[in-house]
């Protein structure tokens, strides 16, 4: 029969007092590692967004309003759907120096434009210590030539 001596019990509780305190660390740092992923994913993702959402703008400008088509709506809602708190895009016609272009008659953009469309998304943390820091707005702009 096997007997337990008191200093093998302290041992095993300061090994579990040990543990505990590791285990909090590990877990902070684990939760940090998952939301900086979700952030740089994110930030990616709306980067995408905004030129997906400009590359069907310019080869579907739409009826009266820039934007307006029903590929560039469908695409909008595909991009809100993969990237969470996704606002709605701006819409800008540009000349080739950058500069806001003047639209034709009917309200298009003009052959040789650019369609700058400007995208955002709110990035909130789950970690309670990034959750303090509060909020970001993350945001990306894309143009595209008209063809």
């Amino acid at each position: 029969m096997k007997t337990t001596t008191r200093s093998q019990i302290e041992q095993s509780g300061q090994a579990l007092v040990e543990f505990s305190l590791a285990l909090i660390v590990f877990l902070v740092l684990l939760m940090g590692i998952l939301d900086l992923g979700r952030g740089i994913y994110m930030f990616n993702g709306v980067s995408q967004a905004a030129r997906e959402i400009a590359r069907v703008t310019s080869v579907y400008p739409g009826g009266v309003a820039l934007g307006t088509s029903t590929q560039t709506t469908s695409v909008v809602n595909t991009q809100k759907g993969l990237i969470p708190n996704l606002g709605s895009p701006t819409f800008t016609c540009l000349d080739i120096d950058g500069s806001a272009g003047a639209l034709e008659n009917n309200g298009k953009c003009q052959s040789g434009m650019q369609v700058q469309v400007t995208v955002s998304a709110t990035y909130g943390p789950v970690t309670p210590i990034l959750g303090l820091v509060g909020t970001w707005d993350m945001s990306a702009t894309s143009s595209v030539q008209l063809p």
